[in-house]
């Protein structure tokens, strides 16, 4: 990889404008190099967006919230579906994870901020050694304090560190948001499923029994000679598979009840469960308009695209790291205590000692490996570009497939609509042929099977068009907030270390 020239160029405070003497001359350089930073200036990646969406808002939308500003209480208004999400919020264990991810970051936060200061141990020494002078034995204690190889950041390196542990505490943070804003919005889809799931049971069962009717009756006429076998057993055809799919719908149901109780980390409540068979899709709690604005505005809504240019940052920080990998570092060992031949003259007067030690390492041969650790460096941060823009382009797509299902699922909800009442109609008129023997059996049949097909797939566009919604609810940004957050955690959100 080709290197900036300027790669080892420190950015560094103010340099004093006088010349000193040679004998502060040492002095001078440290104070000089102080406060240097290897970090390259981060800049922003500018994201290829277009002005707006393919699809424009609606009117009634134009002038609604936008989801970031909307809490899931106000979004989801149904009282059980916000009592399941708050059982989510408190149980979940992917949600659980993600808020020890943080404490975790938060830790090696301060693990690399503490690198930054020395460590002040309480010290105590006994020894015995022969005395240089006439070769016998003596013994020597000491007790004091002391501070062991305290690196001294002339070039930055651990503030580096810090500031990559810090963006990736920050990252961690913007995850966890991201993990409850799924959360959320794959609880309330599980609780439409359970919903769509009663209402085509019912559906099932009412065409199953009325197809069982029609066994009955063509059985009767086959027996008295009014119509042939070949109506019994269409009929019988129709029934058998009005079975099978209820069979299917009932498995369904349970696999999607497992799936919400996973959710929430806990069994279904029993009076919410009792509630289910009167469900009805048509009844749910209604979801206001969201304002989608402009693409742009995703880069400050999404905690993902955050997360992403958090590890960015991060990543930005690690080249920094990795430059000042290639100057001296300087350690100081230190003590102060007292120090005698006797425990009983410790602490006594002329007993009190201090040593300073000082250590310069500087990288002569390494086989290359400070120049790898850069490379490496500088490819993780393009990586972390790639990301961020990778991040940016799912948010603008997932963002557009919403809105293209909020333009059109609404027109062929309507179209569904007018096609069950005209199937339904025509079941009608074809019992009503057949029964005055115009028309044949079969006539009835296909009838009976049309409004089956239809009335099923006006449920599943409708639930379709309720998940379009909390869809849309998600990839806006919605789902989370600073309150929402800190019941999640059952207490007060922590304080984020101090910026940069």
């Amino acid at each position: 990889m080709k290197q900036d020239p300027s790669f080892l160029q420190p950015r560094c405070g103010a340099r004093p404008a006088a010349a000193f003497a040679r004998t502060t001359a040492a002095a001078l350089a440290a104070l000089t190099v102080a406060g240097c930073s290897f970090i390259p200036s981060y800049e922003r990646p500018a994201p290829v967006l277009p002005a707006g969406y393919a699809l424009a808002d609606t009117s009634a939308a134009q002038q609604a919230p936008s989801a970031a500003d909307i809490d899931w209480r106000d979004y989801f208004t149904d009282p059980r579906l916000q009592r399941l999400i708050g059982m989510a919020l408190g149980n979940n264990r992917d949600l659980r994870l993600a808020m020890l991810n943080v404490e975790q970051a938060r830790a090696q936060f301060q693990i690399r901020r503490a690198d930054e200061y020395p460590t002040l141990a309480g010290m105590a020494n006994a020894a015995r050694q022969p005395n240089a002078s006439n070769g016998q034995y003596g013994n020597l204690f000491q007790v004091g304090l002391g501070v062991t190889a305290w690196e001294i950041d002339f070039f930055g390196r651990i503030a580096a560190l810090r500031e990559q542990a810090l963006a990736q505490y920050l990252a961690s943070t913007e995850a966890r948001k991201s993990a409850q804003i799924s959360l959320v919005a794959a609880v309330a889809a599980g609780w439409l499923n359970l919903m769509a799931d009663e209402e085509l049971l019912d559906i099932s069962r009412r065409t199953l029994a009325t197809r069982e009717e029609s066994v009955r009756l063509t059985q009767l006429r086959l027996e008295n000679g009014v119509s042939s076998e070949l109506d019994n057993r269409q009929a019988q055809s129709l029934a058998e598979a009005a079975r099978a799919t209820y069979a299917q719908q009932q498995r369904q149901r349970l696999l999607d009840e497992n799936a919400l109780v996973l959710l929430l980390g806990q069994p279904l409540p029993d009076d919410i469960r009792a509630s289910l068979p009167a469900a009805r899709l048509a009844d749910a709690a209604p979801m206001q308009p969201l304002r989608a604005g402009l693409p742009s505005e995703l880069l400050e809504r999404r905690p993902d695209i955050r997360q992403a240019e958090q590890q960015l940052i991060g990543a930005n920080a690690n080249i920094g790291a990795a430059r000042a990998a290639f100057f001296p570092r300087i350690a100081l060992t230190a003590s102060v205590g007292t120090v005698s031949n006797e425990l009983s003259g410790l602490f006594k007067g002329g007993s009190w000692a201090f040593s300073l030690a000082p250590q310069l390492a500087v990288p002569l041969f390494d086989a290359g490996r400070n120049e790898a650790n850069l490379q490496a460096a500088q490819v993780g941060r393009e990586m972390a570009v790639a990301q961020y823009d990778k991040a940016i382009q799912t948010a603008f797509r997932e963002v557009s497939d919403a809105l293209a299902g909020r333009a059109t699922l609404g027109e062929q909800l309507q179209a569904q609509n007018a096609q069950a009442a005209a199937d339904a109609r025509r079941l009608e008129l074809s019992e009503l042929r057949y029964r005055n023997g115009i028309a044949s059996y079969m006539d009835v049949l296909d009838a009976q099977r049309s409004l089956f097909a239809t009335q099923q797939g006006l449920v599943l566009t409708r639930l379709q068009q309720l998940h379009n919604q909390v869809a849309l609810y998600k990839v806006l940004g919605g789902g989370w907030s600073d309150v929402s957050l800190a019941a999640a955690d059952g207490a007060a959100a922590p304080a984020q270390p101090a910026s940069r």
